[in-house]
């Protein structure tokens, strides 16, 4: 069989404000989806938008539309940079997942800015986004998003653990494919660590310095989320609502705080990884050694990491992905993910 090829770029920004995740990839297509990243790289977030975007979520309805398009000029404005940088010629489109604001599915809000047109319009190029709305109007979660990508692109996993802002899993169950978010993890070791004055805890080194104070541990392991059946979701402002207020309760020493809730994120992995399997980990979470230390003493395993493009850029990746499945009108959302009424071809498509 013939293969079809496209060349797109996958654009990511994650809640733990790491900054904006780029991916140049190349896709055969036959009887499956093989992909290989021809460029990728990271542009950290200036201080000015680290504080918008951290801010954004008291904003007013008339505020957010501002500054999505002032998130899509920037945006774009990041794609030509990339463009030009690695002299890229061939481009089918650009697939961007925004950055989240809001994420309340249950009340049927779901926000990530950046917007399309502006995008296209900069970039000169075919641009899909919008990637959640649709799922949620078909009262699903809108997330996790990524799943459809682990099962086309990383199916020889049983299980694809993703360490971001948040802590995600994918797995099958039968012929179904489920996936849902464990708990949060850098969004909140990166809130207390920068009061040190880091970007984040290297390798977990000081995390390791400290001590599980067993009250907090007992109170996170006890949040009502944990003991909710999928499909499920977290979004930012349950973080800012429930967790940072609950640990800062306690009036811990940071190091005593990080030790504490990556004991907590080690132990709630167990929980969804509960039986011995060939594990896909990506994410900034895999670089932390000491957190993976600890996963892995309570899944009893040890994990074997992928190389650095695939733990670094698998979101970006599978976010080209998702534009690619939009274009060919086939289905890049799981109803067995997300919850919603149907599975379905999700995203907006904007021409320059």
């Amino acid at each position: 069989m013939n293969a079809k090829k496209f060349y797109c770029i996958g654009v990511m920004s994650g809640t733990s404000l790491d900054g904006v995740d780029l991916c140049y990839v190349k896709f055969d297509v036959t009887t499956r989806y093989n992909f290989e990243i021809l460029k990728a790289a990271t542009f950290s977030y200036s201080e000015a938008w680290l504080n918008k975007l951290k801010q954004a979520f008291t904003s007013d309805n008339e505020a957010l539309e501002l500054l999505s398009v002032e998130y899509g000029n920037y945006l774009g404005s990041l794609i030509n940079n990339f463009i030009e940088q690695n002299a890229i010629d061939e481009i089918d489109f650009v697939a961007s997942h925004g950055h989240t604001i809001f994420h309340k599915p249950d009340e049927g809000i779901t926000l990530q800015i950046g917007d399309g047109q502006t995008i296209a319009t900069i970039t000169k190029q075919k641009v899909i986004c919008d990637f959640r709305t649709q799922d949620v109007k078909l009262g699903g979660q809108g997330a996790p998003l990524v799943p459809i990508g682990d099962e086309l692109l990383f199916g020889n996993y049983e299980y694809c653990l993703n360490l971001g802002g948040f802590v995600n899993v994918s797995f099958k169950e039968g012929d179904k494919r489920i996936a849902y978010d464990i708990c949060p993890i850098n969004i909140v070791l990166n809130h207390y660590i920068q009061k040190l004055g880091f970007d984040y805890d290297d390798k977990g080194q000081l995390a390791a310095t400290g001590k599980i104070h067993q009250p907090l541990f007992d109170q996170l392991n006890d949040l009502e989320y944990y003991h909710q059946s999928h499909p499920k979701s977290l979004g930012y402002e349950w973080v800012v609502d429930v967790i940072i207020p609950l640990i800062d309760n306690y009036n811990l020493e940071i190091k005593d705080i990080l030790r504490t809730f990556i004991e907590h994120v080690a132990f709630q992995v167990s929980k969804a990884v509960h039986v011995k399997a060939r594990m896909l980990v990506t994410g900034g979470g895999a670089f932390n050694e000491f957190l993976m230390q600890r996963i892995e003493f309570y899944i009893d395993e040890e994990i074997e990491l992928q190389s650095s493009k695939i733990i670094d850029f698998k979101e970006a990746l599978i976010f080209a992905l998702l534009g690619l499945l939009r274009l060919e009108n086939k289905i890049n959302i799981l109803k067995s993910v997300t919850g919603a009424s149907k599975n379905h071809s999700s995203g907006v498509i904007f021409n320059p």
